[in-house]
């Protein structure tokens, strides 16, 4: 990804990798290594240590920090002179990324990217920073005055720093050292439920204050509380988060899709970068969110961020992107922010009086790039209800509604012709995994053909691109090439997409495949010993300690995303061993999990299945025909976060499992009990202990 005027510069060796992140790097004066040998002999060869720089492409200060001091000749001349330098994309390798943040954390800084770690030759790190400025400020030393200071320690305190690397990489291993307790259980869900009640935003919804991060994982997780307990707060909490984000300036509303988070505790300043697993996961919250209610707002949600996704971030063969860049032309959100007066250029009078009323522009503006007095840049969002401005204009709502299509769709031809943010091109395996779960739910869900098309041709792109024939997956695809053997996250989160194909299309392919998938995990990450999964192959030469990743951060961890897998496994395929391995997984990390219980929702939603009731629901027939149909419509429709659905067409039964008078036919076993058959459909949702969802 060369910038302009690049040209006339000097290549250095990133310029032969794949990653947009590090060919954004490859024309800077710093002479960047990629993560090899190659670096770590130079650094014993001349006795250097070694300086790590670990961001992603669309991160707005890893931009920063590259303009102030890795394209700065005098920063980028003591940095050669100092270290031997490596460039890392923390998207293409997480397990780095991982252990390097455990590092910063564990040394009390403030962590986050770019993240900054200096290290010895034996990848021992004693430094860790996140954005450092090119000069010293504000009590914090600059690149300028660092790289010399460090230089200096080097070389008179070097067996200081090689304990102290030493000392942190015990620390790190000392981590994975876990006391089984006993398994979580309802208790635990009723904590993280009052833990995440106190940190609620009645206001404007969300969790905590500014930054304020989506995390649908916490949304799907109060839906299975709400469903468990009909605790109507928690439904509230969801209800009130998802439309105060669809209002805000962190939602897209002209071109769709959420951006990263909100800067402000309103919604309305965000992070403008698109990452593709918020659009995945936070298409699930909205899916989910439209089955509890039957209110078609968040169904309307749904596809519009899943459009998106089809429009912005997938690939000609079916692959998705893996993010956009909130900066273009040097400066962030340029892209998407309107002056009051490109808004009534773009339209006729009637539409931008609409506009301006329907999404709070003004003169004056509410955007600032750099925390100064706005000055007429405006970020949409919607200011009041489309009802409420009917009324306001005396308008029948449809036509309002029509009118308001129309004004997205020209302020969106004429924001196309903006320079466009960079996009990260790159396929990442567990991305497209949880993309391809949202994409198929949406298809059943939505009854929508081009979501599931899609779903499915992502999953063949996967097979195809990203998985040898001996089923081993892996990571990175980009520009033709596949790199880097796949973590626990590309395995838990495909073998999620692949189960949620075969739930929405039924095709006997999918569920074969899921289950090639979940076993390969079990082979190459499980711990025999211990329970849970290894992030890294158990089996690779370790460069660095094994973790075990559960945590529910930006998105699910691969354990929480891998124990649903298990359990779900365990009730499609009829197999006790999957269960067992779940529950000794509840045991494995019972005791950090009980220590902060709201930072781990998902892993308590899979949990939460777990207890159950679950269902197994096996329909007997043919999916084309009618009566089929009706039955699959009622199970598309209610909310059923507990049911795990086969079918068996009428060529393929036996085992007991036959039809009732040539008729579509379930077979309902709840928690391990199985009732009679039936052909009737009100029965059928009967034995699921269905009742009339809430509309909100």
């Amino acid at each position: 990804m060369q910038k302009e005027g690049q040209g006339k510069k000097k290549a250095n060796r990133l310029i032969h990798e794949k990653s947009p992140y590090l060919l954004q790097h490859a024309f800077n004066p710093v002479d960047w290594y990629p993560w090899n040998e190659e670096a770590f002999s130079k650094a014993k060869e001349e006795d250097k240590p070694v300086f790590v720089s670990i961001g992603y492409s669309t991160c707005h200060w890893c931009h920063v920090m590259e303009k102030e001091s890795f394209e700065d000749d005098e920063v980028a001349r003591l940095m050669n002179k100092a270290f031997v330098c490596i460039k890392i994309d923390r998207e293409e390798r997480p397990d780095l990324d991982s252990v390097y943040m455990t590092v910063c954390q564990i040394m009390g800084r403030n962590c986050g990217w770019p993240l900054n770690i200096i290290m010895t030759p034996e990848k021992n790190p004693f430094f860790a920073a996140s954005y450092i400025p090119k000069d010293s400020r504000f009590g914090s030393s600059g690149m300028l005055d660092l790289i010399p200071q460090i230089s200096q320690i080097w070389k008179s305190q070097r067996a200081d720093l090689e304990n102290l690397g030493k000392e942190l990489r015990q620390k790190i291993e000392s981590f994975e050292k876990r006391t089984p307790d006993n398994e979580l259980g309802k208790n635990d869900i009723q904590s993280a439920y009052e833990k995440l009640s106190l940190r609620f935003d009645a206001e404007h919804g969300g969790f905590g204050s500014a930054p304020k991060f989506p995390t649908p994982h916490n949304l799907l997780f109060l839906l299975r509380y709400w469903n468990r307990s009909k605790e109507k707060k928690a439904l509230d909490m969801v209800l009130k988060t998802l439309d105060s984000m669809r209002a805000g300036g962190i939602f897209d509303q002209i071109g769709f899709g959420f951006h990263r988070y909100s800067t402000d505790g309103q919604w309305l300043v965000p992070h403008f970068e698109k990452m593709l697993y918020d659009q995945a996961m936070l298409a699930l919250a909205y899916l989910e969110a439209y089955q509890a209610t039957g209110s078609p707002r968040f169904r309307v949600t749904a596809k519009e961020v899943l459009d998106y996704v089809l429009r912005d971030m997938t690939a000609p063969d079916g692959g998705f992107y893996s993010a956009e860049d909130a900066d273009s032309e040097g400066e962030e959100g340029k892209f998407y922010v309107w002056t009051e007066e490109e808004v009534r250029s773009a339209l006729p009078s009637e539409e931008s009086e609409i506009a301006t009323l329907l999404f709070g522009i003004s003169l004056r503006g509410n955007f600032s790039e750099r925390g100064e007095n706005p000055s007429g840049k405006n970020i949409l969002h919607l200011t009041t209800s489309f009802a409420g401005l009917a009324g306001k204009l005396q308008m029948p709502v449809d036509v309002l509604i029509s009118k308001i299509a129309q004004i997205q769709r020209t302020l969106l031809s004429t924001r196309e012709k903006r320079v466009h943010p960079e996009r990260d091109d790159k396929v990442l395996t567990d991305w497209n995994g949880l993309m391809i779960a949202a994409l198929a739910r949406a298809g059943r869900v939505l009854e929508e053909k081009k979501f599931l098309d899609a779903a499915i041709k992502a999953t063949n792109f996967v097979q195809q691109k990203l998985k040898t024939p001996e089923g081993v997956l892996w990571h990175r695809y980009a520009k033709g090439e596949r790199a880097i053997q796949g973590f626990l996250d590309d395995y838990a989160f495909f073998a999620w997409g692949l189960v949620e194909v075969y739930q929405a299309s039924l095709e006997e392919s999918f569920k074969e495949e899921a289950f090639s998938t979940i076993g390969k995990m079990i082979e190459f990450f499980w711990d025999e010993r211990e329970g849970g999964f290894y992030f890294t192959d158990k089996y690779r030469p370790a460069e660095l300690p094994l973790q075990k990743q559960v945590y529910d951060g930006a998105l699910p961890s691969g354990n929480s995303v891998a124990l649903l897998d298990l359990l779900i496994a365990s009730r499609l395929y009829a197999d006790p061993r999957f269960e067992d391995m779940a529950s000794r997984m509840s045991k494995t990390f019972a005791g950090e999990i009980r220590e902060s219980p709201a930072a781990h929702t998902f892993f308590l939603a899979a949990i939460d299945f777990a207890i159950g009731p679950t269902y197994n629901v096996t329909l007997v027939g043919d999916q084309e025909e009618k009566d089929m149909k009706i039955m699959l419509n009622q199970l598309r429709e209610n909310y059923l976060p507990h049911a795990v659905l086969l079918l068996k067409p009428p060529e393929r039964t036996g085992l007991g499992f036959e039809q009732i008078g040539g008729n579509a036919t379930a077979y309902i076993c709840r928690n391990k009990t199985c009732f009679a058959s039936t052909n009737k459909t009100d029965r059928m949702l009967e034995l699921l202990e269905i009742s009339k969802n809430p509309v909100q």
